[in-house]
């Protein structure tokens, strides 16, 4: 049996530096990734190839990222039927606001997971994959729960020392 993956696709390489808060979370918690630049409009056909054949090789999830008309998520959510996390870049005149409803809007029965615009939605879609493996994976269901209970107490340490400051 084939290493289960996420595949992360994204519309354009601009999108990169967004979604680097995705692959670094997923390398985090050791979780293998694929990174494909490919597009719902230009490269349908491509498209298709790439998420029938991730999927025959053990990909578990599909993170889509997209600016503008966004239709990535949605055009993958249609080929499989594995979770899609659909992430709206912050790009163009409307600054991710139209990615964001292109991304959310599916009919029922074909559903997109889909996070904040930009780099907090990249990087929470990478936590996402990995609590989504994670149901699958105790380790990794421990290592998800370790990382959220270490950044509650940077939280903590740091509210700490706020109050330090402000009021010693």
């Amino acid at each position: 049996m084939n290493k289960p993956f996420v595949a992360i696709l994204m519309g354009s390489d601009s999108d990169l530096p967004v979604m680097m808060s995705t692959i670094d979370t997923l390398k985090k918690f050791d979780i293998s990734v694929e990174v494909k630049v490919t597009s719902a409009h230009r490269t349908p056909a491509a498209t298709h190839q790439y998420v029938t054949d991730a999927e025959e090789r053990g990909c578990q999830v599909f993170i889509c990222a997209a600016g503008l008309a966004a239709h990535l998520a949605g055009a993958v959510a249609g080929i499989t039927t594995k979770p899609v996390i659909g992430v709206p870049i912050d790009a163009g005149p409307l600054d991710g606001i139209d990615a964001l409803l292109s991304t959310v809007m599916m009919p029922g029965g074909v559903p997109v997971a889909t996070v904040a615009i930009g780099k907090a939605g990249a990087k929470n879609a990478g936590y996402l994959a990995a609590q989504m493996l994670s149901i699958a994976d105790p380790e990794l269901a421990q290592a998800v729960k370790a990382e959220r209970q270490k950044n509650a107490e940077e939280i903590i340490a740091k509210d700490a020392a706020l109050q330090q400051q402000l009021f010693q």
